[in-house]
């Protein structure tokens, strides 16, 4: 008969639940146990799996024997058998996924105050979920790196406004994943104090980008505009004011949170006005392909003619849908110096090029494609894969 042993470490478990990153703050290395899976073998085939506990370390314990631990062979079958079944259950692929049953213990972070649409997006995606207010996109992301929450809500375009350029340079300056992308339509509503008419407005706040989405009601109602840092802030500048001349453009969630009447809904001047969220998380989602995926990567082309065409066209041979691109300079070299011939050199600037493109990492098309795709390009990443959002 053969024995072998390996160590495995776990944490001691405890009679009250704790959210993951108290867990792990709050663990005294000191308690921590070790338990050795001693795997019995014979000629028979016959194998026996036992749980062993100690505290001391692996190396010293196959030096001693069981009477220089003062144990005898009844006391260490009756202190130190463990029901394997106590053991952590190993992750399955559907482990990684989460469902309608555990919203309710999802964190997640946004930039803003409670009433923003970056909350609206987050509870559109995980109805029961946590949301944690930061002041900064930069701090939503780091509170998933420290594991203050489980992800993080991220607005990146607009339809009407475009592109959210800070945001990308965030992506790639961060190494959190998109897991999942979210449509949010717009409806911003013009809110006041109780009691007053959207005749008596005269003045009203928001964010910029949303007093440029409205430019056309407010004119015809006569209103001032006045920039606030974003549109939950306005709606509470206003609750706490009191005054019945100043409004607030916000959502509806805004309006209830902070006591203010709708006087007006969908003031936004372009009836189709949606907002595209990604929510990130610390590991990727596992591809699959039984629902259209979307691919977001990030890359740097090599020099030469025509290599943008070529690096756009392994999507094309392969009948990849590409449903955005959208170009970035680079910072830290932003530009690049080609030799000329007599007149000297050329500069221009040096680029990273974001694109979405239709299919899954675990389609044979997509994984091709970025095979070749590495032909052309001295720097390539891919940021996420994740399932489209479908619902409107």
């Amino acid at each position: 008969m053969a024995l072998r042993c390996f160590p495995i470490w776990v944490c001691p478990q405890t009679t009250h639940h704790r959210s993951p990153l108290v867990g792990l703050a709050e663990f005294d290395a000191n308690k921590r146990r070790r338990f050795c899976l001693w795997e019995c073998s014979s000629s028979a085939s016959q194998r026996a799996v036992t749980a062993i506990e100690g505290e001391i370390p692996y190396s010293h314990e196959l030096k001693k024997s069981s009477d220089e631990l003062g144990l005898t062979q009844e006391t260490q079958s009756v202190s130190f058998h463990r029901d394997l079944s106590m053991l952590p259950k190993p992750l399955t692929a559907n482990s990684l996924y989460s469902s309608d049953g555990d919203d309710s213990k999802v964190r997640i972070s946004f930039q803003g105050i409670p009433g923003a649409y970056s909350e609206t997006a987050a509870l559109k995606a995980f109805p029961n979920c946590e949301t944690v207010p930061c002041e900064q996109f930069e701090a939503a992301f780091q509170a998933v790196e420290l594991w203050l929450v489980d992800k993080a809500v991220l607005p990146i375009e607009n339809s009407v406004g475009g592109s959210i350029h800070r945001n990308y340079d965030l992506l790639l300056r961060h190494r959190l994943h998109i897991v999942q992308e979210v449509h949010l339509p717009v409806n911003h509503c013009l809110l006041g104090v109780p009691g007053v008419k959207k005749e008596d407005i005269k003045c009203v706040l928001s964010h910029p980008q949303a007093l440029d989405q409205c430019v056309n009601s407010l004119n015809n109602l006569g209103i001032q505009r006045i920039s606030a840092k974003d549109t939950a802030t306005a709606a509470q500048t206003v609750s706490s004011s009191g005054k019945i001349d100043v409004g607030a453009i916000a959502s509806v969630r805004a309006a209830n949170i902070y006591g203010l009447d709708i006087l007006a809904e969908n003031i936004q001047d372009d009836a189709n006005n949606v907002t595209r969220f990604l929510i990130l998380a610390r590991e990727p989602m596992i591809p699959r392909t039984d629902r259209p995926y979307k691919t977001s990567i990030v890359f740097s082309l090599e020099e030469g003619p025509g290599v943008l065409f070529k690096a756009l066209a392994v999507f094309a041979l392969r009948s990849i849908n590409l449903s955005k691109i959208e170009s970035r300079p680079q910072r830290r070299r932003p530009l690049r110096v080609v030799d000329g011939s007599n007149n000297g050199s050329a500069k221009y600037f040096d680029y990273l090029f974001y694109i979405d493109f239709e299919a899954s990492m675990a389609d044979t098309r997509a994984q091709h494609a970025l095979g070749h795709l590495q032909e052309f390009t001295s720097f390539i990443r891919i940021l996420g894969c994740y399932p489209m959002d479908l619902v409107r």
